[in-house]
């Protein structure tokens, strides 16, 4: 079975050459129908997952778990299985593996019973000291049941001396590092936590007289909910005797979110900083045609990560914009065993060049980010072969010159194109007519951010500056071993 799944997703990687999604969390308190509002605001949160999915129920007495591989609507949309998770509460977990095989024990939310009573965890990031402690753990005898760093967090949680569960999660807290967001489930008690950075996301809704944690605003919307905010930095937020209480144990840090949810991975209607994804991402392309504007007939985004920041290149220049690519959608999960002439055909399985808008025209491509290259150098002859005369690659993003260690699948240094050719050996590699990226201060200037200004926060960016808030202890070294690619290997972009 495990050769099986290993076999499928590796025929499976061709399909998803963007960057990789992290992980999608959710829960509510004090609700009647806990589950199904779970498995809905899991499937608003789809795109952050699509490995795996699970619940995890309490209903006063006692706790409930289902969990499968694929998608949420394929496998919450039942109402028998839903029936196996009745109770007030529930949290939710969309898996993208950054840590851990892909096997069904991998698969969160992660349950556990400790001498406080049973507890259950979902978990957005990845541990950069996960290793070590594991090992440390083991040591002392404890027994891993998954492969996941999130075991290593429950395991903790666990071992603590500790007699309140929120004292033993804190005593778990202050011994792990890297970027997390944490949902946790407690007999009737909801619990969500940021790492001291706010790395990764968390936000906090109400509907009616329940409260919800999820990694998204558009979780808070596919169920009617009210957004009331972020759960800040460092904080510990918990729903008891339906009352939001909040504690800070950490020591006072400035908040360094990541900077790719502002450029690709939250959805585009989710509110980040006061502001619609979409809107950051208009503004992207807009500073991007100041920077970096040439003659042309036509601006084409790469569906569909790049329309916005073309949207927003086109409203500033004033070119037209045309759909230059078709994007197929239900490319991917649905393709079961493909024979390698199907998979040879790679991008084409999922994009097609619009002859009839791009021939004999120059065209300005744009995409919010350029990894190894080799979509983009497809997607280039894509267009040259349907007729366009000149094809400009604009970047929405500065260059990726650095890998990460907090959750989001990169990788490794030597595979990042930026980090090893100039601009002019990118631009022959994808053999664009010309090829530039985004600035650090032009990305900056697009989301009114000042790095030298202490107004604004400055973002995780360490994928175009090296600067790492959090140094991993772990000795991942250039191959990362226990991280997954922000890519697929094959046709990767």
């Amino acid at each position: 079975m495990k050769k099986n799944i290993k076999n499928l997703k590796k025929k499976l990687k061709i399909y998803n050459p963007k960057l990789k999604e992290e992980c999608g969390v959710f829960g509510i308190s004090n609700s009647n129908e806990a589950s199904t509002l779970v498995a809905l605001g899991l499937h608003a949160l789809q795109h952050r997952g699509q490995e795996g999915c699970g619940i995890v129920s309490y209903d006063g007495k006692n706790y409930h778990s289902e969990k499968r591989f694929g998608l949420v609507g394929d496998n919450f949309n039942k109402e028998k299985v839903l029936k196996n998770l009745p109770g007030n509460y529930a949290i939710g977990h969309n898996r993208y593996s950054t840590t851990g095989g892909t096997t069904l024990r991998n698969i969160q939310p992660f349950f556990a019973d400790t001498n406080a009573g049973g507890i259950g965890v979902s978990h957005n990031g990845n541990l950069t000291n996960a290793i070590t402690l594991r090992k440390k753990l083991v040591e002392d005898g404890a027994i891993f049941y998954s492969t996941s760093d999130t075991e290593t967090i429950v395991q903790l949680i666990a071992k603590s001396k500790r007699k309140k569960t929120i004292d033993k999660i804190v005593d778990a807290l202050f011994q792990i590092q890297g970027g997390y967001a944490l949902v946790m489930l407690t007999k009737n008690i909801l619990i969500g936590v940021r790492d001291p950075f706010g790395i990764r996301p968390l936000v906090i809704g109400k509907l009616k007289n329940s409260y919800i944690f999820a990694s998204e605003t558009c979780a808070l919307d596919i169920i009617g909910a009210k957004f009331i905010r972020d759960v800040e930095n460092g904080e510990i937020v918990y729903i008891e005797n339906d009352k939001l209480k909040s504690i800070k144990p950490f020591p006072l840090k400035k908040p360094r979110p990541c900077v790719f949810e502002y450029i690709y991975f939250a959805r585009p209607d989710s509110i980040l900083n006061g502001q619609c994804a979409y809107e950051f991402r208009k503004n992207f392309g807009k500073e991007l045609a100041k920077e970096t504007d040439t003659e042309a007939d036509l601006v084409v985004p790469v569906p569909d990560s790049g329309n916005a920041a073309a949207i927003g290149y086109g409203h500033y220049t004033g070119k037209k914009f045309e759909l230059g690519l078709i994007r197929n959608h239900y490319v991917g999960r649905t393709f079961i065993e493909p024979v390698q002439k199907i998979r040879s055909l790679g991008v084409k399985l999922k994009l097609n060049a619009n002859k009839s808008s791009i021939k004999n025209k120059k065209i300005i491509l744009v995409d919010d980010s350029l990894v190894r290259g080799t979509t983009s150098h497809k997607i280039v002859k894509m267009l040259y072969d349907s007729g366009a005369k000149e094809v400009h690659v604009r970047i929405a993003s500065p260059e990726i010159k650095f890998p990460d260690f907090y959750g989001v699948d990169t990788p490794t240094k030597k595979e990042l194109l930026a980090a090893n050719k100039t601009n002019d050996e990118i631009c022959a590699y994808i053999n664009a007519k010309s090829l530039k990226f985004l600035s650090v201060d032009g990305m900056y200037r697009a989301m009114k951010f000042d790095k030298r200004n202490n107004t604004y926060p400055q973002l995780t960016d360490h994928y175009f500056t090296g600067e790492y808030p959090v140094k991993p202890i772990d000795n991942l070294g250039d191959d990362k071993v226990t991280q997954l690619s922000l890519l697929s290997s094959a046709s990767n972009d």
